[in-house]
């Protein structure tokens, strides 16, 4: 089990790539399988990238909407 969980809010992801950029792990991609409302690739963490998350949550700091969580898994 993955020590944290990192959830991204797809329909409201603009594709901008600054969650992509900022990770450190380089663990986030924009999924190119997918495509919102809006015309956007979002951006995600495949399950078997999940578990090199360390929480550092720079995801989170640059992404301009906040669509992205972490949550540390017991």
């Amino acid at each position: 089990m993955a020590k944290f969980t990192v959830t991204f809010n797809g329909k409201e992801c603009k594709g901008c790539e600054l969650c992509v950029v900022s990770c450190p792990k380089g663990i986030i991609a924009l999924n190119p399988e997918l495509t919102n409302d809006a015309g956007y690739h979002p951006a995600s963490i495949t399950a078997e990238n999940m578990e090199n998350c360390i929480g550092c949550q720079s995801c989170v700091r640059m992404c301009p909407d906040s669509i992205i969580t972490i949550v540390k898994n017991d």
